[in-house]
């Protein structure tokens, strides 16, 4: 049977990076954020590509979670599911999570929300997925893994291994680096989110970023910020 990790991470994060270390592995399917469709219909928020979206997606959320957790006995060793957590919506039922292979990345919210207001007008604590993500930790109980990005950059191969023992998989080195460029994976809404995934080869090194924010986005980060600290505090320290 597939085993199904899903990472739940929010925007201007390094997820779409993750998502290419996995689909560098020979036996590993990526799905790419495949509530995406759904969250936009339902929702009616206006983002870039947005009719692209939706009418490439799936926009029943039934069936979208029925290809995410329905038995695949001739699926391939692992499906590695990339989703964001601001698609976690209210009306969005959470009964179905559970029965996947969960992991929270997780990033400090003045550097999400210094980089999403690059791309986006405006911004909502909403729209950053930190308060969802700790809805998930209180839903999935303090075995559900959070890993803080900043620590995942400091020792990628370090995290891959032990995420790859999480799902019961063999680390293999050749997650670590990738040709750049699209894959057929991504989804419709690369061309405007993904410029630096599609031009990078691996991970960065970390380093400190330069945060820039306007009151609007302060507030943004405040409203944030004890929701973060909360799943920092109980994040994976290797």
């Amino acid at each position: 049977m597939t085993v199904r990790l899903a990472c739940w991470s929010g925007p201007r994060n390094i997820s779409t990076a993750t998502m290419r270390a996995w689909e560098n592995r020979p036996d590993c399917e990526v799905v790419d954020e495949p509530l995406y469709a759904w969250y936009l219909d339902h929702t009616g928020l206006d983002h870039p590509a947005r009719e692209l979206v939706i009418s490439a997606g799936e926009t029943d959320w039934e069936r979208a979670v029925a290809s995410l957790t329905e038995p695949w006995p001739d699926g391939p060793a692992l499906q590695y599911q990339k989703h964001m957590a601001q698609h976690l919506v209210p009306a969005l039922p959470r009964d179905w999570i559970g029965s996947l292979r969960n992991v929270l990345l997780v990033r400090d919210p003045a550097e999400v929300v210094s980089s999403y207001v690059r791309s986006r007008a405006s911004v909502t604590p909403d729209d950053i997925g930190v308060l969802q993500q700790l809805e998930l930790r209180h839903l999935l109980g303090p075995e559900v893994p959070v890993i803080d990005a900043a620590d995942f950059l400091r020792d990628p191969a370090a995290y891959l291994e032990w995420l790859c023992d999480y799902a019961g998989v063999d680390f293999l080195p050749s997650m670590l680096s990738w040709p750049a460029g699209p894959r057929a994976s991504d989804g419709v809404w690369a061309p405007y989110w993904y410029d630096a995934v599609l031009r990078s080869t691996g991970f960065e090194p970390y380093r400190p970023r330069e945060v820039e924010l306007s009151p609007e986005g302060e507030a943004v980060v405040a409203a944030l910020r004890p929701a973060y600290d909360e799943l920092h505090a109980a994040r994976l320290v290797l």
